[in-house]
């Protein structure tokens, strides 16, 4: 009795909800907790912020406490109220251009007024929830923005490194250079080399201690390296200068004309939003192959990030900050880094907060001509030579130059209204300029629209049209992808007519396949050949014994294709070069200049049901492939002599550096069925010597102390589809004994996956082996490759 006496006790002090059974339990308090990779990834964060907000704060004549605020707020605020958790934000290169001009022309503390404007701006967009259509900007218009503000950039900061005081445009700078050559400050010229010798070489150091040093961010190695010499040389040169916080400059009320403020606020909204939006996608591209970053963090909310960013800009204004947007560097050190919260980008800027008020001796040490060396690199960075190469290939170029050279002449408003206006009337040009030939050959007439078809188009194709005599053969090739509804009635108006008067009217093209061809035969989609023969011909109308058509040159109404095999094959090469070589031809002619770079190497079963490019929608220079019987992979040392898979595996990770490896199998597979019924003994044939590597997998299966490889949600249909998944999870194993395989699996460099792909359901499955399970699990139309095996 004694013994329930205690617990009775202890029953009366609970509160009286705790009687009741079905009531849940009180949740425990909330702590902060911050994970170990936050921590390590906001010192490094930290540790490339610090120079770098310093560095901007300089290009824009602000003060250089400006900077630190800026980056302090944009960790916290930006950080805590963001929709991209792993984004971090604060002065950004991209914005100098524009905080110098208004420093220049409104002063300081009007510049801060401006900032909290641009972020009650960012605010309203954010609540429109507009954020989305904001990427609707070209990407040329873009990069030619960055790349002028990069020029502008590096114009301004090559006076400061030469000892110089920089002017107030780029023209001035650029006339001034010549009288400031000669008269170079050398020490400043020499901190300025040291620190470009410093942010060049230290990435570049080679070997195992290279890769150990390379952790140590190169812009603080860099910094600190002029720093140091500057010091023990005891060298005289303008050095950093933070006076006390106490007679820190905050937001006053803004001064100027109505207009211009209105379009500078306008201006540093702009330019604030689409920066810190682009990077926040950039974000989510970054962390799209890093599972335990993406599981926590998920995509962005690009509304939300708008919000966050928003209030930055008002808390960093009113404490006397430089507008505050999303930064890339820091953004991708943060997530190389392996961050997993937003925890890391606020404890960046906590750490800005306490080298600001406790670092102050330190920093007044750096050199402003190392400063001013680290934002020119910056800048020369921000002209992207990859940017130029795409927009080259989409034939943007004009955009991206003009965008260009109106942020560097006229200013960054201008630029990007220029750069918009040109851009508007490239695709007005594209859309109206669709040349249309009419050509006979042999008792054919061809007629070819080139470009897209518009009511702009419409005489010049009814003229075309109209020369085509009564009764004959016609090809029409559409080749564009888009036609407006005047186009589409005109063409079956005169289809209609046409075929009245005893003709015949082809159409061949991606805009002309809902016109004239039959349904579900669109050239952008599969077309085997045995299906069309076998489901739209007429065998039954054929005697007994005889081919169902005679094969002819030529289709027959039905659309069939010639009988004999090799008919077939110049009839798929012919549709090829009519209808997808034009689509296709620029990409591969890049292909043959620049040479494959395949990032998958794809090994799968020779079956002709298997599609590669068809199941993973993938195109020319995607993936490299390897085809067998059996999707096997020979261990190494073999004695069958056979090294082609092999060689395939050492040139695909040595030479191409792919990062991933897929072993696909598939249902049905002939080569699991021959392995189920082979019996030992009889001659080995050539199909049977290759099957040998097979058997591992049989084994596998046969074992009793594995769960076996199996679907989630279902067991295997029968031993063949059994043999079918342990097959891809054995052949997993033979390739991680491959000496280059096993070497960049330690480095880190490579993932292996497995797939089944299910023929009848036109359904893939991926392995997840994380926990010995050999698990395949069914893939949604959303889904993407998450899990290396």
């Amino acid at each position: 009795m004694s013994a329930c006496v205690p617990t009775r006790a202890a029953d009366s002090t609970r509160p009286a909800h705790t009687h009741q059974p079905h009531s849940p339990p009180p949740p425990p308090p909330r702590r902060f907790h911050v994970a170990g990779p936050d921590l390590s990834a906001s010192i490094a964060v930290f540790l490339i912020a610090l120079p770098l907000s310093l560095g901007i704060a300089l290009a824009t004549g602000a003060p250089l406490q400006a900077g630190l605020v800026a980056a302090a707020v944009g960790g916290i605020v930006a950080g805590r109220l963001g929709g991209s958790p792993l984004q971090v934000s604060g002065p950004a290169a991209g914005l100098t251009v524009v905080t110098a001009e208004l420093i220049h022309r409104y002063g300081w503390r009007t510049t801060c007024a401006i900032t909290v404007l641009a972020g009650v701006a960012q605010l309203g967009l954010g609540c429109l929830r507009v954020a989305r259509t904001a990427l609707a900007v070209s990407p040329a218009i873009v990069h030619g923005m960055l790349a002028g503000i990069g020029v502008t950039i590096a114009v301004a900061q090559l006076h400061i490194v030469l000892g110089g005081t920089p002017q107030s445009s780029v023209l001035d700078n650029i006339r001034a250079l010549p009288d400031q050559l000669a008269h170079v400050h050398p020490a400043a010229v020499t901190m300025s080399a040291l620190t470009l010798a410093l942010l060049f070489a230290w990435p570049r150091i080679p070997g195992q201690a290279g890769k150990l040093l390379r952790t140590i961010p190169t812009a603080l190695v860099a910094v600190a390296g002029a720093t140091a010499a500057a010091t023990l040389a005891g060298l005289t040169l303008p050095k950093v200068d933070l006076p006390s916080w106490s007679s820190h400059a905050l937001a006053g009320l803004p001064e100027g004309p109505v207009l211009g403020v209105a379009a500078a606020v306008l201006t540093t909204t702009l330019v604030c939003s689409v920066q810190s939006l682009l990077g926040a996608v950039a974000v989510d591209k970054l962390i799209a192959g890093r599972p335990a970053q993406q599981t926590r963090v998920g995509r962005s909310d690009l509304n939300r990030e708008l919000l966050g960013q928003g209030a930055a800009n008002i808390a960093s204004g009113a404490l006397g900050g430089l507008p505050v947007a999303g930064v890339a560097v820091r953004s991708s050190a943060n997530v190389n880094a392996g961050a997993v919260s937003r925890n890391s980008t606020m404890l960046h800027g906590v750490l800005v907060v306490i080298a600001a008020l406790l670092m102050v001796p330190i920093l007044e040490l750096i050199p402003l001509a190392s400063l001013a060396a680290l934002v020119m690199a910056v800048g020369i960075q921000m002209v992207s030579l990859n940017h130029i190469r795409t927009v080259t290939r989409h034939r943007e170029v004009l955009v991206y130059a003009v965008t260009t050279l109106g942020v560097v002449l006229l200013g960054v408003l201008e630029g990007v209204a220029l750069g918009v206006s040109v851009a508007v009337g490239v695709a007005l040009h594209r859309l109206a300029r669709t040349r249309i030939t009419h050509e006979e050959r042999g008792d054919v007439h061809h007629v070819r629209v080139r470009g897209q078809l518009t009511f702009l188009a419409v005489p010049r194709l009814s003229r075309a049209l109209h020369l085509i005599p009564q009764g004959a053969h016609t090809v029409v090739e559409l080749d564009g992808s888009f036609m407006d509804h005047a186009a589409y009635e005109s063409l079956q108006d005169w289809q209609n007519s046409h075929v009245a008067r005893g003709g015949t009217a082809e159409f061949t093209g991606r805009a002309g396949s809902r016109i004239a061809e039959p349904a579900g035969s669109a050239h952008c989609r599969c077309r085997p050949w045995t299906p069309w023969r076998n489901h739209h011909c007429e065998p039954s109308a054929a005697p007994q014994g005889r081919p169902a058509r005679e094969p002819s040159a030529a289709p027959d109404e039905e659309g069939c294709p010639p009988g004999p095999s090799g008919h077939q094959l110049a009839r798929g090469i012919s549709a090829f070069q009519r209808n997808t070589a034009p689509l296709v031809r620029g990409e591969l002619a890049r292909l043959a200049r620049e040479g494959q770079r395949p990032s998958q190497l794809f090994l799968t079963c020779a079956d002709s049901r298997l599609v590669t490019s068809m199941i993973t929608s993938s195109g020319p220079g995607d993936l490299f492939v390897v085809r067998n019987v059996g999707n096997l992979v020979p261990p190494p040392g073999d004695e069958s002599g056979d090294d082609s898979v092999a060689a395939a595996i050492e040139y695909a990770v040595d030479v191409l550096k792919v990062r991933s490896i897929t072993v696909c199998g598939h249902s049905g597979c002939g080569a699991m069925q021959a392995l189920l019924a082979s019996e030992p003994g009889g001659a080995l044939t050539p199909l049977k010597r290759w099957l040998r590597h097979g058997r591992p997998s049989l084994e596998r299966m046969a074992a009793e102390d594995r769960p076996g490889a199996r679907f989630a949600g279902r067991e295997p249909a029968d031993a063949v589809e059994q043999l079918c998944l342990t097959n891809v999870v054995q052949q997993l194993e033979h390739l991680r004994t491959h000496e280059s395989v096993a070497r960049a699996l330690r480095e880190g460099a490579l993932e292996l996956h497995g797939m089944y792909f299910h023929v009848g359901e036109a359904q893939a499955y991926l392995l997840d082996d994380r926990e010995g399970t050999e698990l395949f699990e069914h893939v949604g139309a959303t889904e993407e490759l998450r899990h290396p095996a």
